[in-house]
């Protein structure tokens, strides 16, 4: 460069006169002349490369002085450009996620009917047909306002019973009073009560139950429980199979005296038949009368009585106090699941709620030692769930006479099934004056489908996140009818898909153990959802939660009387109107009422026989 003050010199000012031309320039630009704005300069760069030429050197300086201002305007405004790009990416991410969640339904049914398919096919090996939908409107409507309530809590207000007096009872069924009568009373012991208990495992409960406190009443002693093998249930499993039966004697051993076999002396005797009372010979909920005049004179005359086939033969009203305490007794501590049992109903526990501790009282009742107690200081919490029985399998289907939308072919099917295996049934209705279908569904007495059942739930305001674990043995129709439940609530689990093969080994072939694990799973549920009031599972385990739940267990019970009206008018009926009608016959139902004379204490155990006011 020449010296200060020579001709060339004056360079700097022309550089500041095209500073302010390239300003001018770019600060006439739009947002989108930016990007002419470097191409032009990447264009004239190319074209002044190697020239020699102050005018295109001037030219390419020019543009170089503009893109530097442009450079400069993008670093003032760097954040606010990142910013609208991270808005506009986070738009685009969130629209991704709702589509995925309200369009990979399809997906995720094929997934869990595939999941559930060895649960829910029907046991005679039918192929899959086409689905059978009897309410398809409401099924949409109850699809949309699932969509609609995606982000809701997952379950609605459901989560104590209703009753404003329930804390002013608690259970006590175990105290104990009797000690020292029973000392006096063996010295007066009128002989040995044998019982072969038919039906499935809860039948089997309530038989074991009955027969202890006909035992007390008749001052004898009880031979350990037999249960019958039935061609229905298929299960050879004895009392020690499914119950522990140490405990079973020492627990009761201050009320009454127990023991494992009939002496060998009384054996000839039991061989003979000659002290054998089978159910024919009793009524159904027989009073104490009826055993003190047709079973005590055999128990004395023998030594020992035979009660076979023995199930619901012990009416609840009138007994005296201590006989009716001792049944509470029996059914709410005496009766443990064996250890084998607890253990795996602990891992279902804990896999559908993914954590380890016990929560309550309840939980330590079903679990005993298999489980850790809950500690206050630990952060986690675990997962909710709700447990659904259907009661929806063929035998039960086939008995109710009821129309289920299957067309012809599910009539020959059920009438089929009906002539193998109810021909009493069939005799009986020949006899008698037939009651249709639609009057049979229009008075309650027809099992709710799957179908039904979702459209329950749906419309108490559960959302598709929900974790429900079924409870209950093959569903008739197979995966076709649960359609309904696994499309709008995917989250559906059973002991088949939270245990393993390995761990669900023991249990294979044994209806009574398996359905042991689903009375533990429904029994410790946050909300157990029943479908059928008349079934012994539910009423034993709704019991089992009012007795330990401290108002914290609550049951669902439909009014299928009530609900057959109500989807009625499934064509018409509007979707907030059908959800305003469903909650309020859940919430009747919902209501927990001292025992009313007659009533099961294993259902409706709050009452001073079974528990006490605080």
């Amino acid at each position: 460069m020449g010296k200060l003050g020579s001709p060339r010199s004056p360079r700097p000012e022309t550089r500041d006169k095209e500073e302010k031309i390239g300003r001018r320039s770019l600060d006439s630009l739009t947002g989108n002349d930016l990007f002419i704005g470097r191409r032009i300069f990447g264009s004239e760069a190319s074209k002044g490369q190697g020239s020699k030429h102050d005018q295109s050197c001037g030219s390419s300086n020019k543009f170089s002085y503009s893109w530097k201002q442009q450079h400069s305007w993008l670093r003032r405004n760097f954040k606010s450009i990142l910013v609208m790009i991270s808005v506009t990416g986070l738009i685009f991410f969130m629209d991704s996620i709702m589509v995925t969640i309200f369009h990979s339904d399809r997906s995720s049914v094929v997934q869990d009917i595939s999941r559930l398919s060895n649960l829910t096919d029907h046991k005679n090996g039918a192929q899959d047909v086409s689905p059978v939908q009897m309410y398809s409107r409401l099924l949409n409507l109850a699809s949309s306002s699932l969509e609609k309530n995606i982000f809701k809590p997952d379950t609605p207000n459901f989560r104590e019973e209703r009753s404003s007096k329930s804390q002013q009872w608690k259970p006590c069924a175990d105290n104990n009073k009797k000690a020292v009568a029973l000392e006096r009373s063996r010295e007066m012991n009128n002989g040995y009560i044998m019982v072969s208990a038919n039906g499935g495992l809860n039948q089997q409960r309530v038989a074991i139950c009955n027969v202890v406190a006909v035992a007390s009443l008749l001052n004898a002693t009880l031979v350990l429980p037999r249960f019958l093998y039935s061609n229905v249930w298929k299960d050879p499993s004895q009392f020690g199979d499914i119950y522990h039966e140490e405990r079973f004697i020492e627990y009761l051993k201050d009320d009454l005296h127990i023991v494992k076999d009939l002496p060998q002396h009384l054996k000839a005797i039991d061989n003979r038949n000659l002290s054998l009372v089978t159910d024919t010979e009793l009524i159904k909920e027989a009073k104490p009368d009826d055993y003190i005049e047709h079973v005590l004179p055999l128990l004395k005359k023998y030594g020992m009585v035979h009660l076979f086939g023995y199930g619901n033969r012990l009416g609840f009203d009138p007994l005296p106090f201590d006989v009716q305490r001792l049944r509470c007794k029996c059914n709410f501590h005496a009766l443990k699941f064996a250890p084998k049992i607890q253990e795996a109903g602990s891992l279902l526990v804990k896999r559908i709620r993914r954590y380890e501790r016990s929560q309550s009282k309840l939980d330590e009742a079903l679990l005993g030692e298999s489980v850790v107690r809950y500690s206050d200081k630990e952060d986690q919490r675990p997962l909710k769930y709700l447990a659904l029985h259907l009661r929806f399998e063929e035998d039960m289907v086939a008995y109710s006479l009821c129309d289920f939308g299957g067309g012809e072919t599910e009539r020959k099917e059920l009438q089929a099934y009906r002539e193998d295996h109810f021909p009493l049934l069939l005799k009986r209705l020949k006899e008698s004056k037939s009651v249709s279908p639609e009057e049979l569904r229009k008075t309650g007495r027809c099992p709710l489908t799957p179908e039904e059942a979702t459209l329950v739930l749906a419309g108490l305001g559960f959302n598709r996140g929900t974790y429900i674990y079924l409870a209950g043995s093959q569903i008739y129709g197979g995966s076709s009818r649960m359609l309904p439940l696994t499309a709008l609530y995917p989250n559906l689990v059973t002991k088949e898909t939270l245990l393993t093969p390995q761990e669900l080994a023991p249990f294979k072939n044994f209806s009574s153990q398996l359905a042991a694990l689903d009375f533990i799973a429904c029994a410790a549920s946050d909300v157990f959802a029943m479908t059928d009031s008349g079934s012994q599972l539910s009423s034993l385990v709704s019991g089992f939660r009012t007795y330990y739940g401290n108002e914290h267990a609550p049951t669902l019970r439909p009014n299928k009387k009530r609900l057959a009206a109500i989807l009625s008018e499934s064509e018409t009926i509007k979707w907030k109107t059908f959800e305003n009608r469903v909650r309020k016959m859940i919430e009747e139902g919902h209501k927990v009422r001292l025992r009313p004379y007659g009533r099961s204490i294993y259902r409706q155990p709050k009452c001073p026989e079974c528990m006490c006011k605080v």
